[in-house]
């Protein structure tokens, strides 16, 4: 099964958690999964979020002004599993 979904990656854990819990309670759906190995930088986890969401996702973290984003990424995972990962 094709998957398709959007990350945030941060270089301290303990900004994911922050960031996810934000996202969560303005009623986006988000949750803290491992960084692909694509992303090799960072803490090891990422803030997975529906790509439908970005803009908002963005100008959020734009308000918080938090620090230690490594940057936002589009998953493409294939049937196989193999995840592609690219930029937003």
């Amino acid at each position: 099964m094709e998957e398709n979904f959007c990350i945030a990656a941060f270089a301290s854990r303990l900004q994911v958690m922050a960031f996810e819990e934000a996202l969560r309670s303005r009623g986006m759906k988000a949750s803290i999964v491992t960084t692909p190995r694509a992303v090799s930088l960072g803490c090891g986890l990422s803030v997975r979020f529906e790509e439908k969401d970005t803009p908002r996702v963005k100008a959020l973290y734009q308000a918080l002004g938090m620090g230690n984003l490594i940057g936002f990424y589009r998953v493409l995972r294939d049937a196989a599993g193999r995840a592609t990962v690219r930029p937003l």
